[in-house]
């Protein structure tokens, strides 16, 4: 699964294959929930506007924000966020491009934003961690 061999104690780890709590009051449909889903696993590489994401739904902006957060445990925002850092871990661990060609590639607006991102959400910088996953590869 993306991102499941990351640091332990990271936070906000989403698992991209996880089934949305459709029971929840207030959550979206089982039919809502998975054209978003699918939606996002398409798209979160580029800009997305929250607009763009409740359209998917046929909710407003937000409705969208609270029934997402209800599914998916999760604002959009922090799920796409999760999405790109799922990315840009197995890109750093499986190529040689370099930090700045995985940033723009997972949908990071630049190598700085995509740093501060990493460090924040899963503890290590891009070089830390792809130095991190190139020794657990010799090992």
């Amino acid at each position: 699964m993306p991102g499941d061999d990351g640091p332990p104690g990271s936070v906000s780890r989403i698992n991209s294959a996880r089934q949305p709590a459709l029971t929840a009051k207030g959550a979206l449909s089982p039919r809502a929930a998975r054209k978003v889903q699918d939606f996002l696993h398409e798209n979160f590489t580029r800009k997305l506007a929250l607009a763009e994401m409740a359209a998917v739904c046929g909710l407003s902006p937000s409705h969208f924000v609270r029934a997402f957060a209800r599914t998916f445990g999760v604002p959009p925002h922090q799920y796409v966020l999760d999405l790109r850092l799922d990315l840009a871990e197995r890109l750093l661990a499986d190529s040689r491009m370099t930090i700045a060609d995985i940033a723009h590639s997972s949908g990071f607006s630049s190598q700085s934003h995509f740093t501060t991102v990493m460090k924040k959400y899963r503890q290590v910088t891009p070089l830390q961690a792809r130095v991190g996953k190139l020794n657990a590869k010799i090992r």
